[in-house]
């Protein structure tokens, strides 16, 4: 199975990366290992995790306070958001304008 990201889901990677950075020296690097453990994770057992719309899931991170929003099928596995878990829950729904 292969996987992309939106490009939003990408930025609030790379900019939680930087922020994780600033915090600790090395800790962006920890955090980007457990988003792309949590990938493969869910590449195995795609249906594993909570299912928050008709055609999202939603998988936790173990150590940091982030959910994996995605939508799979049985050949592509779609990152729609990173999604902080204290942000408005919904937020990612109008990045993707509906579409999942």
């Amino acid at each position: 199975m292969i996987y992309s990201f939106h490009p939003e889901a990408e930025k609030e990677l790379n900019d939680t990366i930087d922020y994780y950075n600033k915090c600790k020296n090395g800790l962006g690097l920890e955090f980007v290992k457990e988003v792309y453990l949590t990938i493969q994770e869910i590449i195995l057992f795609p249906e594993a995790w909570l299912k928050i719309s008709a055609n999202t899931r939603r998988c936790l991170l173990k150590r940091f306070p982030y959910g994996i929003i995605y939508y799979a099928n049985k050949d592509e596995l779609f990152i729609i958001a990173i999604m902080q878990l204290n942000k408005k829950p919904d937020y990612w729904k109008f990045i993707t304008k509906g579409r999942f």
